[in-house]
């Protein structure tokens, strides 16, 4: 069986928003030391995990207690998946399909669009159907609706931050207004009210008759990624290679460049 990544790590699963981050930058390192681009995901995830941390600090939620253990449990579904894909154990196909194009000639927002796709399309409505099992799923809907607040400020700083290493990702612009800002916007603030439906159907079907469901939304977002990889439009695929041609391939000076201030 092939190995997919070289296991110089062990990621743990989190109790606590602090160690997901610690996690997340073990994930980070790693892929830094093995130019490895499963890196992009994983630094976006914690610059969006680090400023949860930082609103819970604040008290910013309805019930920031919950909305910690909530976030924990949302990024197990991620260093769970992680863990099983270096250890060559069964995941989602829409994680495996990730993970097994994570060094494929893809733009850098692409790779951070895969990842994007598969937590947020798949892993928050599974999170958020077991977080609320037994309970009132809606008490929870004000917290969850303001995190897309949240991601919309990750989106602006991050559209700055792409074009530090991607100097042709403008040209995007040129198949419409803002489309790569679209692009990032879709996936995060999208995909959430997406997860949140999602996760309304499977909290109604309780955890006995969720397996099913949990497949179709699986291959959804499998095909989501495909469209991810390869989009249809010939236009943005040939532009998305084209700017992956100039686009720094050193994962670390990648990251490094993201992640000054």
């Amino acid at each position: 069986m092939e190995l997919n990544l070289i296991k110089s790590i062990t990621i743990k699963r989190a109790t606590t928003i602090p160690e997901v981050l610690e996690q997340l930058d073990s994930i980070i390192d790693d892929a830094i030391a093995n130019n490895d681009r499963i890196g992009y995901f994983a630094y976006l995830y914690r610059r969006v995990t680090a400023q949860i941390l930082k609103e819970v600090q604040l008290k910013n939620f309805e019930d920031n207690e919950r909305m910690e253990k909530f976030d924990v449990a949302f990024a197990n579904y991620y260093l769970d998946a992680y863990n099983a894909y270096i250890n060559n154990t069964p995941i989602s196909k829409s994680w495996a399909f990730a993970f097994q194009n994570r060094n494929e000639q893809l733009t850098i927002l692409q790779h951070i669009m895969l990842g994007i796709n598969t937590h947020i399309n798949l892993d928050l409505g599974l999170a958020v159907s077991a977080e609320m099992h037994g309970k009132d799923i809606l008490e929870i809907e004000n917290d969850f609706t303001k995190v897309n607040s949240i991601l919309a400020s990750i989106v602006n700083e991050m559209q700055d931050r792409l074009s530090r290493v991607s100097s042709m990702l403008f040209l995007l612009d040129l198949a419409g207004k803002n489309t790569d800002e679209k692009i990032i916007n879709f996936s995060m603030q999208k995909a959430r009210e997406l997860s949140w439906h999602n996760g309304n159907l499977l909290w109604g079907l309780g955890s006995e008759h969720q397996n099913g469901a949990i497949d179709q939304m699986d291959l959804v977002v499998l095909s989501l990624g495909q469209f991810i990889k390869a989009p249809k439009s010939k236009i943005i695929d040939y532009m998305l290679s084209f700017i992956a041609r100039f686009e720094e391939k050193n994962v670390g000076v990648v990251i490094s460049k993201l992640r000054r201030e």
